[in-house]
């Protein structure tokens, strides 16, 4: 990528803008939340969640397992991101979260997950998933659609070095847990299968926005696998969009161990370097000594550095969705400038 690359159409800034956000956990969870308070003060008048379905853990794993699904867990965690603060969205939202206790089968389910499954088996296999998607979002009266990143299950494997056991040569690891746990350097990523089929819904929705959002979240495993998709890689690419990509406040053990923030969008570059993106924005406290190593980077890929307070400051890497808030209103209100 290099400041010579297509520049995003400029749009008008004095009407709400559309927003499709993409990632997976508790990252996109963070992002959606913020965006969510955008849709409320109407600086946001549509937002779509696009989820990865790689997940092979927990009780996701398990029902996806069984049933021959999507995995619902992600997908799950957008929807509870994006209902309302009110009292109805608020216990629906910690109804669709709660895990199960106990000691029996049901131990580790997850109410939103079964909920999600159940419809997916009540329409059948004639009926695209995103359809029950959206009707779990009508219960919950969510202020945005989520739509997952594939129509079908896929395995996340990753190309690592340095292991214990071999710690020479690159290894393959498979599965979306194993791949975010792994000891070794994580040199690359792959999907299985690598080309598969997305909703039009997903290409719909990027084609139209105004805005693109990348991050934060599991680097290898929630963010950058979208860019391993060929349609929605080849929609990023192609939309009139402006793409925001938003780090993570530190290293992830596993993950990204010993990443710095030029490491984090470096990696992402070099699997999509064809991405063009407008806005990079990092905890200003966070990134640290480490800024001119991230400013030369950002304007070699001829993107915007902005330096805000977006950590929730409680001490864990997790950042806040009031202060993302601020910082995307910010930059949507700026556009072009």
């Amino acid at each position: 990528m290099s400041s010579g690359q297509r520049q995003p159409a400029s749009k008008a800034p004095d009407r709400a803008q559309s927003v499709v956000a993409l990632g997976g956990g508790h990252g996109l969870h963070a992002s959606l939340s913020a965006l969510r308070m955008l849709v409320d003060d109407l600086t946001v008048d549509e937002l779509t969640a696009v989820v990865t379905v790689a997940d092979n853990g927990g009780s996701s794993g398990r029902l996806r397992e069984q049933f021959r699904v999507l995995p619902p867990g992600d997908l799950r965690m957008a929807l509870a991101a994006l209902c309302g603060d009110d009292e109805w969205g608020d216990t629906w939202a910690r109804v669709l979260q709660h895990r199960f206790a106990g000691d029996g089968d049901m131990r580790g389910h997850v109410v939103g997950n079964l909920l999600i499954v159940g419809l997916w088996e009540l329409l059948g296999d004639e009926v695209d998933p995103v359809d029950a998607l959206d009707w779990v979002g009508r219960l919950l009266g969510a202020k945005g659609r989520v739509l997952p990143m594939a129509l079908t299950p896929m395995d996340i494997t990753a190309d690592v070095r340095g292991l214990k056991d071999n710690p020479y040569e690159l290894v393959t690891v498979r599965g979306q847990v194993q791949v975010a746990t792994t000891e070794g350097v994580i040199a690359a990523i792959a999907l299985d299968p690598p080309d598969p089929a997305v909703s039009p819904a997903v290409l719909e929705a990027i084609a139209e926005a105004d805005w693109t959002v990348l991050g934060p979240g599991s680097w290898f495993t929630s963010v950058i696998p979208h860019l391993m998709v060929p349609q929605v890689r080849d929609a990023l690419v192609e939309t009139d969009a402006r793409l925001i990509v938003v780090l993570n406040l530190g290293e992830q053990p596993g993950e990204t161990h010993g990443f710095g923030p030029a490491d984090h969008l470096a990696v992402l570059a070099e699997h999509a370097p064809d991405l063009a993106i407008h806005t990079v924005i990092a905890d200003r406290e966070s990134v640290g000594g480490d800024v001119e190593d991230l400013r030369a980077l950002v304007a070699a890929l001829g993107a915007r550095l902005v330096l805000d307070d977006v950590a929730l400051g409680d001490g864990t890497p997790r950042h806040s969705p009031a202060k993302l808030a601020a910082a995307y209103a910010r930059v949507m209100a700026e556009g072009d400038g």
